[in-house]
């Protein structure tokens, strides 16, 4: 079972790293051990391979989690504060968090598997839910990061159909986060050469 949210770490020097990230949990939803899967390029993998300790938040920001997706600047900056039992930061506005130490990395693909331990946890507020504008703006902010992996006119094609979402239940949060995205995912789409035509045959002569 995916759960998403968003992993804070930090690097030996202490500077604060926010990623999004669906950990793989129990389907009884016991948070005692998880797994996160970053990649070798991000820093959540090098910040988690220097020193192994973080903390995973549940949280119903969905403009902080398009923002943390796409990599722009936070505006404003997020509110932390010092985690309880390991080195890292808390987001004073999330709903849940878990503080993890690494048991065991295992780095021999591309996308790592990271098992880790819930060593404190602790609930700050109450988790109202997802309304269907924020769940099309969490599955948009998934689509924005795989712009690698799929061509960004696909994304986009995506992104019509989750408008009608947003534009039917959405408030001005969720409207921010999702033309954000979709922007990203604009500039992405004229940065990309047009596929080449496809081959023709030759006619018959």
């Amino acid at each position: 079972m995916i759960l998403e949210g968003i992993v804070t770490t930090q690097s030996p020097s202490g500077l604060l790293n926010i990623a999004p990230m669906g950990p793989k949990i129990a389907p009884d939803m016991n948070m005692g051990t998880f797994v996160l899967r970053p990649f070798k390029t991000s820093t959540t993998y090098q910040n988690l391979k220097a020193h192994g300790e973080g903390v995973f938040h549940v949280t119903d920001d969905v403009l902080l989690l398009a923002q943390a997706a796409i990599g722009v600047p936070f505006d404003p900056e997020p509110a932390t504060r010092p985690a309880d039992s390991v080195e890292g930061r808390i987001l004073v506005g999330a709903c849940r968090y878990y503080e993890f130490q690494t048991i065991v990395l295992d780095d021999l693909d591309e996308r790592t598997t990271v098992l880790v331990e819930t060593v404190a946890e602790g609930r700050q507020r109450d988790f109202l839910g997802f309304n269907r504008a924020r769940h099309a703006v969490v599955e948009a902010a998934i689509l924005a990061t795989r712009i690698a992996l799929i061509p960004p006119a696909e994304i986009l094609s995506e992104f019509q159909k989750l408008a009608v979402l947003v534009d039917k239940t959405g408030g001005p949060v969720e409207h921010r986060a999702f033309d954000l995205l979709r922007e990203h995912v604009r500039r992405a789409a004229e940065s990309t050469p047009p596929p080449p035509p496809p081959d023709r045959k030759a006619s018959p002569t």
